[in-house]
């Protein structure tokens, strides 16, 4: 049964789009122009940093970052960006008996404002950032949630939109997994072959998890 939900942040739990248009603009492109770029890029399976060097040849993301920092154009999110299913789903399904965390790739500071955000909202908040740089899709990665969890994987759903860093890494350490069908990765995979059986559960949207997990778990009694 399971017993634990853990979520993945970008187009999970919150909105990126704010962040792709403060992109767009650093780089002195119209946000249409970049999101179609980005968006034909990671339909392709390609890495979507490919869409910068695409604009501007030799980009370097972690430099252009620092540049960005150095401008006041700090990485951020805020209530505003989370999506409006959000906080609801984690309030049910806390309500329903259930261990629920935020686990993803983070630096330093969205590690920080993760938890300003959902501290006394989640039980546990871990990020790649937390675990001195081991990231998704490293097993490592996962092993550690486990560990943390005292759980047995099969009891800890992972709810991420990409195949790649999420579920595919996830399965592959027994967790279930739950794959969302929103922001241009999960639009993306929605097709792909592996989309159709490697995930426990397929969604369009947070809410449908309440009710997905009830019935898995009453399917086990």
């Amino acid at each position: 049964m399971i017993r634990a939900v853990l979520f993945d942040v970008g187009e999970c739990l919150v909105d990126e789009s704010r962040e792709w248009e403060g992109w767009a603009a650093w780089l002195g492109v119209p946000r249409h122009t970049f999101s179609t770029q980005f968006g034909a890029i990671v339909a392709q399976g390609r890495d979507h940093r490919e869409t910068f060097r695409l604009f501007r040849p030799g980009f370097d993301l972690a430099v252009e970052r620092e540049k960005r920092d150095a401008v006041g154009e700090r990485e951020w999110f805020g209530e505003n960006d989370l999506y409006p299913d959000a906080r609801m789903t984690i309030r049910l399904l806390r309500q329903a008996g259930l261990v629920v965390g935020i686990a993803a790739n983070q630096s330093e500071e969205t590690t920080t404002i993760l938890r300003r955000l959902f501290t006394g909202y989640v039980d546990l908040i871990a990020t790649s950032f937390d675990m001195g740089g081991i990231a998704k899709p490293e097993p490592r990665f996962f092993e550690l949630l486990i560990e943390t969890l005292r759980m047995a994987p099969q009891e800890i759903l992972y709810v991420g939109d990409r195949l790649d860093e999420d579920i595919r890494p996830a399965a592959a350490a027994g967790l279930c997994t739950a794959l969302i069908r929103r922001g241009p990765w999960g639009i993306a995979h929605q097709n792909h072959p592996e989309a159709a059986t490697l995930p426990t559960m397929r969604i369009d949207g947070l809410r449908e998890l309440t009710e997905r997990i009830a019935k898995y778990n009453d399917a086990r009694l």
